[in-house]
């Protein structure tokens, strides 16, 4: 089964000191992020991988070039490709029915088995694992008769859920894929309407890297010996 990995992005929200480089390339602890991911797929004998590649794509690839962990595939999607039409762009190379997918910049303690055996029971088009966040502010409580605050909350998890990537998509996919289609506006929404995408629910760690400060974060974790996902050391 291949995995495919959308990691064309700038990382524009970085900060000045990451500058130049892809947002894959950037480090938690001593590893670039992608090769946490890629990892993590890993782990649970999924090691077949297609590098949706874009910004500074040649990078990733000398960055890889003399790995002998993952089998990969590196696939130039542009520059300005949306995810969409950059996943359009690697079908000649799934050679399953099913294949997984997710974003270059997400870190999750999914149990993928559960995940793929969980795609095979609902036996639709795609699944989507969905996490909650934390809300990136603390809460203040108010009173709605008199306006008193009556209880603060430091960055609660929020109740609802949202897109955590991590997904399983069936061939079938493809057919929603065109142009320069962006999945989550474009794709994804025909196969709501089409009752053709299941929701695994993950209620534990998920982390994405979206900002220089989220680097921080990620990078505690691992300093503290605390990664939920580095689930691999003494295998």
């Amino acid at each position: 089964m291949k995995i495919v990995i959308l990691c064309g992005g700038k990382g524009t929200r970085m900060g000045k000191d990451l500058e130049g480089l892809p947002k894959a390339l950037i480090s938690v602890g001593d590893k670039p992020i992608i090769w946490h991911i890629m990892k993590y797929y890993s782990y649970f004998g999924l090691n077949d991988f297609i590098l949706c590649l874009g910004y500074k794509g040649e990078s990733v690839r000398k960055y890889f070039k003399n790995s002998r962990e993952f089998k990969i595939s590196f696939c130039d999607t542009g520059l300005e490709t949306n995810t969409g039409a950059r996943i359009k762009k690697i079908e000649s190379l799934i050679d399953s029915d099913t294949f997984c997918a997710t974003y270059g910049d997400g870190l999750a303690n999914i149990n993928l088995n559960k995940l793929l055996d969980f795609h095979k029971q609902h036996k639709k088009t795609a699944t989507l694992t969905v996490v909650k966040p934390s809300s990136p502010f603390g809460i203040v409580g108010v009173d709605s008769h008199t306006n008193a605050v009556t209880h603060f909350e430091e960055k609660p998890i929020l109740d609802h859920w949202i897109n955590g990537g991590f997904f399983v998509f069936n061939k079938s996919i493809f057919r929603y894929l065109k142009g320069n289609n962006i999945l989550e506006k474009d794709a994804l929404p025909q196969l709501v309407k089409k009752g053709e995408i299941a929701a695994f629910k993950h209620a534990g760690f998920w982390e994405c890297m979206d900002t220089y400060k989220d680097n921080l974060k990620l990078n505690q974790f691992v300093k503290d010996g605390n990664a939920p996902w580095i689930i691999w050391k003494g295998k």
